[in-house]
């Protein structure tokens, strides 16, 4: 029977560090770097900034069946 292999993969920039990454750590170049963007994750700090806004008072807008 062959060994399973892990599929090749191209060699990309980590993206916390920027070294190449490993295969054994893809898409990172190590374990260190894989919890540190673990960690992230879990104390949010990949999140998306939202701007809240007041709701609009629609009364001041013009109804277009009136026109």
């Amino acid at each position: 029977m062959a060994e399973s292999q892990k599929p090749e993969r191209r060699m990309r920039p980590c993206p916390i560090c920027s070294k190449l990454s490993t295969p054994d750590d893809y898409p990172f170049c190590s374990d260190r770097c894989a919890k540190i963007d673990l960690n992230r994750w879990f104390s949010e700090g990949y999140t998306i900034p939202v701007v809240e806004t007041d709701d609009i008072d629609e009364s001041n807008f013009l109804d277009e069946d009136r026109s």
